[in-house]
C-alpha cells in the first residue's frame, strides 16, 4: 500500500509539467512504465510499448511518423532507472477523442485511490465523472467498477484474505479484550467458513450489570462477493438507545444457525450471571428463532416486535379505521380496554378474529403480554444491522468486524462523556417523563389506605397504588417502569421522592456502569500473528486448519447497492385511499366497485 501511494505521488510530480528529462530516474521499471503511462493520458496521445524487460524500457508515439521516443535503461549497482535517450516533441495532433488505451483498470486504480480510502462508498459511476473531469478520458462502468474493486483489495485485503486471517482477528480480539468471548468455525473437507461470533467484555459487564434485561434479535443479508448473513443480539440502556451485546456471520441464515447463537448466548450470559432476572426477547418470531429462544431461554418473555405485527396488519385489512383502532388496542394498558376495541374491530370485519389467532395478543400487546418491555415496543436493532450491512458489503469479514468495533468504540467514548455531564438521578428523558407525571398528579385526589396502598381518585376513575411492590392497577407503571400519574400522587402524598421509585435501569448511576467498561483496539494486522483455526480428527486430536470462503458466491451481474431504505424505518409507509368508495388500495381513477 506504501508502494502505492509513492508511485501516484511520483506521478503527481511527473504530471506536474508533463514533461521529461534526460537523466530522470525511477524507482524501478515499473514506476517508470506508470509514470509514463500518466503523461501519454494527460498529454493525449497513444504511448506504444517497444520494449520492456528487466534492464530497459523503450517506448514511443503510435502515431506513423511522429518522433517522439523515449529509452530508459537501468542503472549499473542499484535498482533504479534513468532516461537515457528521449525525443520529447510531437509531430502528431494526437488523440482526438476522449477514449484512451492507456486508461487501464489499473490506472482507474491509481487515479481514485485517495477518494476510495476516504469513502469506501464512492460509487463506479462518481469514479467515471471524477475521471473525466479531472483526465478528461471516459472509461466504461466496466473499468470503474474492477479499477474500484481492485483499490480496495488494495488497501484492505481480498474477501479470501479476510477469511484466512479469522483466527488470528479473534485471537486478538481476546489478547486485546480479556474476558471478551471471538471464535471462528469452519466446516467440510475444504474447511470453509461457517460461522463468527463476537462479544466484548465491556459489552457483556454494561448488560449483565447496568441494561434493562431486554434483548432484540434480528438479522440482515449481507451482499459482498459471499453473501452470508449478519446476526445480532442488543439490549436498550437507560436512554433508549441501542447497546449490542452479541454480533455473529453465519454463511446462510438456518435454523441450525440460530439455535448455535443462542446457545452461545446462554453461554455468555451463565457464566457472567447466576442471579440475572427473566429476560425478555423481541423478535419478529420466525420458526427457526421461536425454537431456538424456548431450548435456551425457556423462562424468558418472548415477544413480537410491533412494528411487524403492525406491518402485517396493515398489509392484511387494508382499512384506515381499523388500523387506527388497531393501535388503539396495542396501547390499551387493561385488558378490558382492549377487549374493547378488538369488539369494534370485529364489528368491522369478521377476518379480524382468525387473524388474531395467528397473532396472539399475548406475545404483543400491552396489556397482555408479561414481559418486561420498559416502553420499547419495535426492533431498533433492525435499522441498525441494514446500516452495517450497506456500509460494509464491500470490504473483507475483518474489515466489517472492524468497523463494527470502531462504532461502538465510539458510541462508549461519546455515551460516557454524556454521562459524565449529568447531575440528576435519572437520565433526561427519565426524568421528563416523570416531571410530567408530576405535573398530571397535582389534580387528583389521594386517600391512603394503609403505608404502602393508596386509592387515586380522578373525574374519570379511580386507581389503586402500591408503592411497595410498585404496582398501579393502570399497569403503566409496570409496563414502562417508571412511577405514573397515579403513582406520583401517591410517593407526594406520603412525602416520598418519585425519582427513587424508577427502575434502577433509568438511573444516571447505571448509565454511566453501562459504559464503564473500555472496548480496547485490536492491532494492525501487520502485527498479528498467523493462528489457523482448529477441527478435530477422528480420534479428538486437534488439528489446525486454514480456513476458505463458504461456497455462497454472489450472483453474476451488478449488484443491488441499496439494502433497505433507512426511511421505512422512520415513517409508516403511505396508503392509496380511493376518494369513491374509501377503500385502502386503489385510487379513484382505478375504483371498479359499483355505486
Amino acid at each position: 500500500m506504501a508502494d502505492l501511494a509513492l508511485i501516484a505521488i511520483e506521478s503527481d510530480m511527473t504530471l506536474s509539467n508533463n514533461s521529461l528529462v534526460i537523466g530522470q530516474q525511477f524507482a524501478d521499471v515499473e514506476t517508470c512504465r506508470r509514470t509514463l503511462k500518466d503523461i501519454a493520458i494527460a498529454m493525449h496521445f497513444d504511448l506504444r510499448i517497444v520494449k520492456s524487460d528487466r534492464s530497459r524500457f523503450i517506448a514511443k508515439c503510435s502515431k506513423e511518423g511522429c518522433p517522439w521516443r523515449v529509452h530508459v535503461a537501468k542503472c549499473p549497482g542499484v535498482p533504479t532507472f534513468s532516461i537515457r535517450t528521449l525525443q520529447g516533441e510531437h509531430t502528431c495532433e494526437g488523440i482526438q477523442d476522449h477514449h484512451h488505451q492507456q486508461a487501464s483498470v489499473g490506472w482507474v486504480a491509481r487515479s481514485v485511490e485517495e477518494q476510495i480510502r476516504d469513502n469506501p462508498q464512492y460509487k463506479p459511476k462518481e469514479i467515471l465523472q471524477e475521471i473525466r473531469d479531472r483526465h478528461g478520458v471516459v472509461v466504461s462502468y466496466m473499468q470503474a467498477w474492477r479499477g474500484k474493486e481492485r483499490t480496495m483489495a488494495a488497501l484492505h485485503g481480498t474477501f479470501e484474505d479476510g477469511f484466512r486471517l479469522l483466527p488470528s482477528y479473534c485471537e486478538q480480539i481476546r489478547k486485546t479484550n480479556p474476558g471478551s468471548i471471538a471464535s471462528v468455525t469452519a466446516t467440510g473437507q475444504e474447511n470453509c467458513f461457517q460461522r463468527l461470533f463476537i462479544s466484548y467484555r465491556a459489552c457483556i459487564y454494561g448488560f449483565i450489570n447496568a441494561c434493562r434485561p431486554l434483548l432484540e434479535l434480528d438479522k440482515a443479508n449481507l451482499k459482498g462477493k459471499y453473501l452470508g448473513t449478519l446476526l445480532c443480539a442488543a439490549a436498550v440502556d437507560a436512554a433508549d438507545a441501542l447497546f449490542p451485546l452479541a454480533i455473529a456471520v453465519v454463511d446462510k441464515e438456518t435454523d441450525e444457525h440460530w439455535m448455535w447463537f443462542m446457545s452461545e448466548l446462554r453461554k455468555l450470559l451463565g457464566v457472567n450471571s447466576e442471579n440475572m432476572p427473566r429476560l425478555t426477547i423481541l423478535s419478529e418470531r420466525q420458526m427457526g428463532m421461536v425454537e431456538a429462544v424456548e431450548t435456551h431461554f425457556p423462562s424468558a418473555f418472548h415477544g413480537f416486535c410491533l412494528r411487524h405485527v403492525s406491518e402485517n396488519f396493515r398489509d392484511t385489512f387494508k382499512n384506515t379505521k381499523l388500523v387506527n383502532i388497531f393501535w388503539s388496542a396495542v396501547y390499551a394498558l387493561t385488558t378490558a380496554e382492549f377487549e374493547s376495541k378488538i369488539s369494534d374491530m370485529v364489528e368491522i370485519s369478521q377476518d379480524v378474529g382468525p387473524w388474531f389467532q395467528q397473532f396472539p395478543p399475548q406475545l404483543w400487546a400491552i396489556s397482555y403480554f408479561e414481559g418486561m418491555r420498559c416502553g420499547h415496543f419495535a426492533l431498533g436493532v433492525t435499522e441498525l444491522l441494514y446500516n452495517w450491512a450497506l456500509e460494509c458489503h464491500e470490504v473483507p469479514i475483518v474489515q466489517m468486524m472492524e468497523h463494527i468495533r470502531e462504532q461502538l468504540n465510539m458510541w462508549f467514548e461519546s455515551r460516557r462523556d454524556m454521562a459524565m455531564s449529568y447531575n440528576s438521578v435519572l437520565v433526561p428523558s427519565a426524568e421528563k417523563r416523570i416531571a410530567e407525571a408530576i405535573a398530571d398528579a397535582r389534580c387528583y385526589q389521594v386517600l391512603r389506605a394503609n403505608e404502602v396502598e393508596f386509592e387515586i381518585v380522578s373525574t374519570e376513575r379511580t386507581d389503586i397504588v402500591d408503592i411497595r411492590t410498585r404496582v398501579c392497577s393502570c399497569r403503566r407503571w409496570q409496563i414502562y417502569g417508571l412511577p405514573c400519574a397515579h403513582a406520583s400522587a401517591a410517593l407526594l402524598s406520603c412525602g416520598q421522592n418519585a425519582h427513587v421509585f424508577a427502575e434502577p435501569c433509568f438511573t444516571v448511576a447505571s448509565y454511566r456502569e453501562t459504559y464503564s467498561q473500555p472496548i480496547i483496539p485490536v492491532p494492525d494486522k501487520s502485527m498479528w500473528r498467523e493462528v489457523p483455526g482448529e477441527g478435530t480428527e477422528g480420534g479428538g486430536a486437534k488439528v489446525e486448519i486454514l480456513i476458505h470462503p463458504p461456497k455462497t458466491r454472489r450472483p453474476p451481474g451488478r449488484p443491488k447497492k441499496k439494502v433497505l431504505l433507512v426511511e421505512n424505518f422512520k415513517r409508516p409507509k403511505r396508503v392509496v385511499q380511493c376518494g369513491r368508495c374509501h377503500l385502502l388500495g386503489h385510487s379513484q381513477k382505478k375504483c371498479t366497485m359499483p355505486i
